[in-house]
């Protein structure tokens, strides 16, 4: 088996399901609160870990159950009113997109996308003209988006922000795991990101970043519950400190350790030794698709990280396509319209397909890859 879905789920290493199967074995026998108050110390390790992934402190560091759940908490801390200001960009995640236009709905803020540039990808100076221009309260950007592959520039809205006294929300649910990410040298005020993926962690976990702006700013999530804050007389409640502050009671040790061991793998691999090997394979494997004719890649440039989504002009669906690649026993994933709707009507695609390769796959499998491909194309 190939596995080129990183992007959706990446394969976890042994000593990640080690991990989360010996505390269920362990808490079978001995009681869920019991086996959770027994691994107190090795669950304080999680934020200690991702604190080192993200270049931050500990108590920067919320546990959520995924990067949608994390940026909904980070959302729902941020006091919208009518007419407010969200400026985001068209290629971020549709579970973003809906969110914000749910906040319009609900609560008539205003949603202002930025240009693109002509090969795709925020146009960086009409998002930072936007901005000095309109004075958002939020700006929301996708480091990574999952219908492009292309590495946006979360780094130059940081200091915008600052300017215009914005809050800064940065999805990283696809760049978490594959290269480096400096929360603090991003700016951001909230940062998202999912364990599934690249991080290799179980499914069910991701984590929010919160700067220290945010928490001495009061900002906390909307139903903030008793592991976010203590009760303190009959009417009032006193919020927690750090990034606890976004999290909820109820959660799971046995995922939670799971994380925090795919996080330490990461670490001790190094994100920018994962980052040099994965271009590599994107690199050998995008030019290998380029050179196939009837196949359209759709994302071109410099700044790609390790998604690369292609179609097949003439190919209304992708069916013989996705049956070639199961028989073959290559992981995928596909991609339609509605994931992606602002860009993909622009340049006029219907359904992709996506490979994602990350650091443990080789060069013999994306060299298979490619001649499945070519094999399908000819025939």
């Amino acid at each position: 088996m190939i596995h080129f879905n990183n992007a959706g789920a990446a394969l976890m290493p042994t000593s990640v399901t080690e991990t989360v199967a010996n505390y269920l074995a362990f808490e079978a026998v001995t009681g869920g609160y019991e086996a959770q108050a027994a691994y107190a110390d090795e669950l304080q390790g999680f934020y200690l870990h991702a604190a080192q992934l993200l270049n931050t402190r500990p108590e920067n560091i919320a546990f959520c159950y995924s990067s949608t759940d994390a940026y909904a908490r980070a959302l729902s801390s941020i006091p919208f009113k009518a007419g407010d200001v969200i400026l985001t960009t068209n290629d971020d995640y549709i579970s973003s997109q809906t969110a914000f236009l749910s906040l319009q709905k609900r609560f008539g803020i205003r949603l202002v996308r930025a240009n693109d540039l002509p090969g795709g990808g925020v146009d960086a100076d009409h998002f930072i003209e936007l901005a000095r221009k309109l004075k958002p309260v939020l700006l929301a950007v996708t480091h990574v988006p999952t219908n492009s592959g292309r590495i946006q520039p979360v780094e130059a809205f940081g200091p915008v922000a600052q300017e215009v006294d914005a809050w800064y929300l940065v999805d990283a649910c696809q760049s978490v795991g594959q290269m480096p990410v400096d929360a603090v040298a991003i700016g951001a005020d909230f940062l998202c990101a999912t364990g599934r993926k690249f991080l290799r962690g179980p499914r069910g976990t991701g984590f929010l970043y919160v700067s220290d702006k945010a928490l001495q700013a009061g900002l906390e999530p909307l139903f903030i519950d008793m592991r976010g804050a203590d009760w303190t007389t009959d009417n009032t409640y006193t919020p927690q400190t750090t990034a606890r502050r976004f999290e909820q009671w109820e959660s799971s040790p046995a995922l939670q350790l799971g994380l925090a061991e795919a996080i330490r793998y990461a670490n001790e691999v190094g994100l920018s030794v994962i980052e040099s090997r994965n271009r590599h394979l994107r690199e050998r494997l995008r030019v290998g698709l380029a050179d196939l004719p009837g196949l359209r890649l759709l994302d071109e440039g410099d700044h790609l990280a390790s998604l690369l989504l292609f179609t097949l002009p003439g190919h209304e669906t992708p069916a013989a396509l996705m049956a070639t690649l199961k028989q073959n026993r290559i992981n995928f994933s596909m991609s339609y319209t509605n994931f992606a709707l602002i860009d993909w009507e622009r340049k006029g695609v219907t359904w992709a397909t996506r490979f994602s390769p990350h650091y443990y796959n080789t060069e013999d499998e994306v060299d298979f890859v490619l001649g499945v491909m070519r094999t399908f194309l000819d025939a």
